[in-house]
């Protein structure tokens, strides 16, 4: 076999006609000749093969779909509780949707392996999949070779494979779509697949488990959010509450921890670091932010980009509290014209100029006062637990 893999390009018009044509001319270039099959599949998949390859593996090679050991199999389904808890509505919705295929859902760890799978539907010609979809198999690039679970958790995009696009032959009649899902660190938490065996996509796999991915993400990082404002944005109200919303986080001292792709893209960050803080890209300070949480509807707000959003913002406590998501959805949202601050600097109290527990503390007193010092009314109507409450006034009495 040729592993020169030069870097030519294929002719502008290759000969073929059908998808299993190119995958075939793919195949051939790449296997026999050592060219790169540039533009008759994706690099995602010229990269596996490359890795493959490297591993010293031959695409006629007999595999199977060998489960990891049950120790390894209890241990990454452990670390991947608060993902299954965060994803167990929307595969439960996934699956719903899927009812009417033949196609199997897979959640894995970051390391590919098994940790939660539903089965769609029924389909006879069904071999590999049963023993692919048992808690504990391992997807990943080192077992089974170019798959789609296998590429996302190895490079933490999204990736598709269909059929001949497997390295091995053997797993050729496999067609895969995953997405992957990162945590408050930015890390793959666990990648979400939709697999079928025999019969081709009927609608666009890629899209459906990436819409999927994007909601679980969502919940996984409200989830772990602790002592964090989260700020929803979107440039239309009613987008917020669903996974095209963003997110971001803001820590006591102002800083933003953490911020899905959507709020990047937003805020036109490429990245979160020690230096990113609220002021700068919102352009909302801590007390304002804070009195935001306090709004059950959406704000409309421009950030310093120029961009018109809609924000809303809730309170996280470690204790799970947060403030009731109520968010307002009008069917259409008119242009807006330049948003004065929350709060105008002078109506500011001095707490302001402190860290988010003292702006906490701020509307903590403020709800008591207006309650008649009564916590369980102030808890309720700022939506979080009466426990919170009573921490914060234990912590101002001390200091």
């Amino acid at each position: 076999m040729n592993h020169r893999f030069e870097n030519a390009l294929l002719p502008a018009q290759p000969f073929f006609s059908t998808p299993q044509q190119r995958l075939a001319l793919a195949r051939q270039r790449y296997f026999e000749e050592g060219v790169r099959p540039s533009g008759l599949v994706s690099e995602s998949v010229i990269q596996s093969w490359a890795r493959c390859l490297q591993a010293q593996r031959h695409p006629n090679e007999a595999i199977s779909f060998a489960t990891v050991t049950a120790s390894r199999a209890h241990s990454a389904v452990t670390r991947s509780r608060i993902l299954l808890a965060a994803a167990s509505n929307e595969l439960s919705q996934l699956e719903t949707t899927l009812a009417g295929t033949s196609c199997t859902v897979l959640l894995t760890d970051p390391q590919g392996i098994v940790v939660h799978s539903a089965h769609a539907g029924y389909n006879a010609e069904e071999v590999l999949l049963p023993l692919a979809r048992r808690v504990g198999s391992n997807l990943g690039e080192d077992s089974i070779g170019t798959n789609a679970p296998g590429i996302t958790a190895h490079t933490g995009e999204p990736s598709v494979v269909l059929g001949g696009e497997h390295f091995f032959g053997c797993v050729q009649v496999m067609h895969c779509a995953a997405a992957p899902i990162h945590d408050i660190h930015g890390q793959v938490a666990g990648v979400l697949d939709v697999t079928s065996e025999s019969r081709p996509f009927g609608f666009d796999a890629a899209a459906v488990v990436g819409l999927y991915a994007t909601a679980i993400e969502n919940r996984l990082l409200r989830a772990q959010a602790t002592e964090h404002i989260v700020v929803h944005l979107q440039t239309s109200a009613a987008f917020l509450g669903t996974p095209m919303e963003g997110l971001a986080g803001i820590a006591s001292d102002g800083r933003i921890a953490w911020m899905n792709r959507a709020a990047s893209r937003l805020l036109g960050v490429a990245m979160v670091g020690p230096s990113l803080h609220a002021d700068a890209v919102f352009a909302l300070d801590l007390h304002s932010l804070a009195a935001l949480t306090r709004r059950t509807e959406a704000t409309p707000h421009r950030l310093p980009n120029g961009l018109n959003v809609w924000l809303l913002a809730r309170m996280h406590a470690r204790d799970g509290a947060q403030q009731v998501f109520k968010p307002a959805a009008p069917a259409h949202v008119t242009p807006m014209p330049p948003q004065p601050p929350l709060l105008a600097p002078e109506a500011q109290p001095a707490a302001a100029q402190g860290t988010l527990r003292a702006s906490e503390l701020h509307l903590i007193e403020s709800s008591l006062q207006a309650c008649g010092g009564n916590v369980s009314k102030a808890a309720r109507a700022l939506g979080v637990s009466r426990g919170l409450v009573y921490r914060h006034l234990k912590q101002a009495r001390k200091s």
